[in-house]
């Protein structure tokens, strides 16, 4: 029986999840011996909550992790004996990971074949109902034949049998790219070491995979960096029109790549080159004459860009209305980057399942996906390859410090009785709108002033209340591109200091001066658009001072519930949550900046 050693900082229960006490000394020690195979869920200040899944387990065990490495991480930081269930979890787990492999066969086609002494496994997955129809006939005892347009299909079926597959069938190559990052280019540490991490110098098991960094740390380097490693015809699929301009600046800036070779697959033209970068909305638009016209336009409003859960699709659609997502599938593409990964459609994820045989990088700043599909990120896009905790990156100097704030207001007493009167989805937006809110944000911006501030918020209406009080431009998804980037780069100059955003602004904004943002409402409890509103931030600021990232909240209604779901994703990342309220803060007796800094 272990020994307790009460110095030690972590705590595992039998349920799988571990707390670490950070004020030990050997804190950083035990988070950096447990990050590979335990995800970090809360990491308020003085103990950080882990949780040991399946999916953990294997995403440790594709990076060279074994069951026994992982058991003795825990038992050599744990203040209490392991739990023996957790042993046994953890070694029967990881032990799954390579006893299912996917290898190419001679001429077309590919096996998935079990490791000795696990026939029995092999003719038990054979049989079950959601399987079969995708398997072929046997090869000898150990294999199973498998069709390459089922490769994604079978990795899916197998993942939620329990049973992840080693995909070690390899990438045809696409065309030749002659692609370098530009002279002088800086790529901090953790980009090259999360680019390498994805390539794994070319070998079969590198080449799909999922990196995650926080918002501002600069993933679409670690995308450009990947790209010079593979040196072949790439597809970029991001979340807007803004997001691609961005990849195009980005792309110019720091890459040896010329203007003639990237193209836009968009509504203006169906262009395609050496890189070319497309919307996710544009690729699931779709075909003019079906049910629903041609799709959400380019950068609009639509669930996919706002982050929120993708709706399943109707049983009777097929792929046939969706005629661009064959860009997919042509062009000899040797490597597809999703851009903001945990936002992918579900009907790419269909795709998705059919190009096995392309590359495939995933970038994120969170693998939560308000859907649940992170089982098809880890099988359709592959392992999580490399993360690094937020604050880990803030002390080190790369993203700007935050400070995160919620501000309580009340209802007048006739805006309570509408509320009480309204249905349920009435009173949430009643909440949001609150018009106490106007008052609110004038006062914090004024606390604030001569820093450049973003307001952002879920309905148009209250937004156009907001432009209008504060007397500043107003972007949403029917603002022209060209207008967008108009005002983007006069706010960047300085000359517009306040910037008024709908829900597109909750990605891949390239406005590295925003010190402070000011949430008017927000989706439901939307963990994801949380992360994505703060990155808006997280780029250092020129003198290193901190960021602020306010939340508006209307007291005892539903928003106040959703709120703690939202304000969960933060303290999760090590940031502390402070809550004011409204009705001190516009005392004018009230002190002055202090009281929010």
């Amino acid at each position: 029986m272990q020994s307790p050693n009460r110095d030690n900082p972590l705590i595992v229960h039998a349920d799988r999840t571990v707390a670490l006490e950070t004020f030990s000394p050997l804190a950083e020690e035990a988070r950096a011996a447990i990050a590979p195979f335990a995800e970090l869920e809360k990491a308020p200040d003085y103990l950080h909550t882990y949780r040991i899944t399946p999916l953990s387990i294997w995403n440790a065990a594709s990076a060279g992790w074994g069951g026994d490495a992982m058991v003795d991480a825990l038992a050599r930081f744990t203040k209490f004996p392991l739990p023996g269930n957790v042993q046994v979890d953890i070694r029967e787990l990881a032990g799954r990971w390579g006893r299912l492999r996917l290898v190419r066969k001679d001429g077309d086609g590919l096996l998935l074949r079990v490791s000795d002494g696990d026939q029995a496994l092999l003719l038990e997955l054979m049989r079950n109902d959601r399987l079969k129809p995708l398997l072929n006939g046997t090869r000898g005892a150990s294999a199973v034949e498998v069709s390459l347009g089922h490769r994604g299909r079978v990795k899916q079926a197998l993942l939620t049998l329990g049973w992840p597959v080693q995909d070690l069938a390899g990438y045809e190559d696409g065309g030749a790219v002659p692609l370098e990052l530009a002279v002088g280019v800086e790529v901090r540490p953790y980009q090259q070491a999360a680019a390498e991490a994805f390539f794994q110098a070319g070998s079969s098991e590198g080449g799909s995979g999922v990196v995650v960094l926080p918002p501002g740390s600069g993933k679409t380097v670690v995308g450009l960096a990947a790209m010079a490693m593979v040196g072949q015809r790439t597809l970029v699929l991001t979340t807007s029109r803004t997001s691609v301009n961005q990849w195009r600046r980005e792309l110019l800036a720091k890459t040896t790549v010329t203007a003639d070779r990237i193209a836009e697959y968009g509504p203006r033209g169906k262009n395609v080159a050496d890189v070319t970068l497309c919307t996710y909305q544009m690729l699931v638009s779709r075909a003019r004459g079906r049910s629903g016209g041609a799709g959400a336009p380019l950068g609009g409003e639509s669930a996919t860009s706002a982050g929120a859960a993708d709706p399943a699709e109707p049983a009777e659609r097929t792929l046939a209305d969706y005629p661009h997502m064959e860009l997919l599938r042509e062009h000899g593409w040797g490597m597809v980057i999703y851009d903001e990964v945990h936002l992918l459609p579900a009907h790419v994820f269909r795709m998705t399942a059919e190009i096995q045989a392309r590359r495939r990088l995933g970038l994120t700043a969170t693998l939560v996906r308000e859907d649940g599909r992170e089982g098809d990120v880890f099988s359709l896009i592959g392992p999580k390859r490399f993360d690094t905790a937020w604050r880990t990156l803030e002390r080190q100097g790369w993203i700007a410090e935050a400070s995160c704030c919620e501000v309580r207001l009340d209802f007048s007493a006739e805006e309570r009785m509408e509320h009480a009167l309204a249905d349920p989805r009435s009173r949430f937006r009643l909440a949001s709108e609150n018009p106490g809110k106007l008052a609110m944000v004038r006062e914090i911006l004024t606390r604030h002033e001569g820093q450049p501030a973003l307001v952002i918020g879920q309905y148009l209406d209250q937004l156009g209340d907001v432009a209008l009080d504060l007397g500043a431009p107003i972007i949403t998804g029917a603002t022209p591109q060209a207008r967008r980037e108009e005002l983007f780069a006069a706010f960047r100059a300085g000359s517009v200091p306040v910037l008024v955003l709908s829900k597109v602004g909750n990605f891949a904004l390239d406005l590295p001066d925003a010190a402070v943002m000011v949430q008017v409402s927000g989706a439901f409890g939307s963990r994801q658009e949380e992360a994505q509103r703060l990155g808006r931030l997280l780029r250092p600021q020129a003198n290193g001072s901190p960021v602020h990232f306010y939340t508006l909240i209307t007291r005892e209604t539903e928003e106040e519930t959703f709120a703690q779901n939202r304000q969960r994703f933060l303290t999760e990342q090590g940031y502390s949550y402070r809550i004011l309220d409204a009705a001190e803060l516009l005392n004018p007796a009230a002190p002055p900046a202090e009281m929010l800094n």
